[in-house]
């Protein structure tokens, strides 16, 4: 079964006040907190923040994968239809269909006593209703679209390195032509030459199918060169969206700053001797509720900024921020 593509009267995806709380100790933990964006076809979102900030709760939950570990609310509204009240017989024609997902740690999503060909199938009849001669045969093709020779179809996970087993983790999530990719950390532990190649194949994807694609990861230099635009998060918030390239260019939230300072530069001596780190860490999941979650570890943080409703309110043409420190302007997008 297959998703009917967004109109361009009306995004792909919508994100409204997404909300992600865990029950821990009979408390509840806020682990994602009032989320916004949208994503029309074709479109390619970076999520970039340290360990613990919310960006997989986040991009889990689209799909509602937390099953009955978390209590999600808001909107997700996939092609006009909102995924986190539709029923399980929507939601299951949308997984894989319309949206699926590239998990990080390909060796473990991928299961270990089963044939490459037996996973990728799986989806094909499950959803699409094809026989097992056309499984197979778009199975080959996907391989072969991700570089893997048609000869290696039934051998185990296993028997691939861990470039090849990433790239088979993308074939599966294509077995149904969907409208969406979510990629957590794709390239995790793989080598900068793979890495490279897994991220040219996505953005071949973008390009030549139109497909939309979520992209999480630490490193913004990776996002810069591979998503149109990236959002930043901190402490289960957004607080930057905007143009991958102007928002490391010219960052507007000094955690934003931080994190684009942190990375060094190749052949400059001084930023490798001494890299802009950030002292301190993220608050734990509930803390800091008030204002600013930034400010215990903000270098411009003021009174102000440690009490009251921080809101993601537009900065100028397509950007937005968090912080107090930059006046609203008009034009902004999410």
């Amino acid at each position: 079964m297959t998703t009917p593509t967004a109109t361009a009267s009306r995004p792909l995806l919508e994100v409204r006040d997404l909300h992600v709380t865990y029950r821990q100790g009979g408390q509840a933990v806020p682990a994602v907190r009032g989320v916004d964006f949208t994503l029309a076809p074709g479109d390619t979102l970076g999520v970039a923040g340290e360990s613990g900030c919310g960006k997989s709760t986040m991009a889990l939950s689209l799909l509602r994968l937390h099953g009955d570990a978390a209590k999600v609310t808001g909107e997700v509204l996939f092609d006009g239809e909102n995924l986190l009240t539709t029923s399980w017989s929507k939601l299951r024609a949308v997984r894989w269909a319309g949206a699926s997902v590239v998990f990080q740690g390909a060796m473990s999503a991928l299961n270990p006593v089963r044939t490459v060909l037996d996973q990728i199938v799986e989806p094909m009849v499950l959803h699409d209703r094809v026989g097992p001669k056309e499984a197979e045969r778009r199975a080959t093709e996907l391989l072969d679209s991700v570089g893997i020779p048609a000869r290696r179809i039934r051998s185990y996970p296993h028997e691939f390195s861990g470039g090849q087993r990433q790239r088979v983790m993308i074939a599966m999530a294509l077995a149904c032509r969907p409208d969406l990719i979510i990629a957590d950390e794709p390239t995790t532990a793989l080598d900068v030459m793979v890495q490279a190649q897994i991220l040219e194949l996505l953005g071949e994807l973008v390009r030549e199918s139109r497909i939309a694609v979520i992209m999480i990861t630490h490193d913004l230099s990776l996002l810069a060169h591979t998503c149109d635009r990236l959002a930043v998060m901190y402490a289960g918030r957004i607080v930057e969206l905007g143009p991958s390239r102007q928002v490391l260019k010219d960052p507007q939230h000094p955690y934003t700053r931080s994190l684009s300072q942190a990375f060094p530069t190749i052949g400059d001596p001084a930023s490798r001797r001494a890299p802009a780190g950030l002292p301190g860490d993220p608050p734990r999941p509930g803390e800091n509720d008030q204002g600013c979650a930034f400010a215990p570890r903000c270098p411009e943080a003021e009174e102000s900024c440690r009490s009251g409703e921080l809101l993601l309110w537009p900065t100028g043409p397509g950007r937005s921020a968090a912080c107090r420190h930059v006046p609203p302007q008009h034009g902004g997008t999410s």
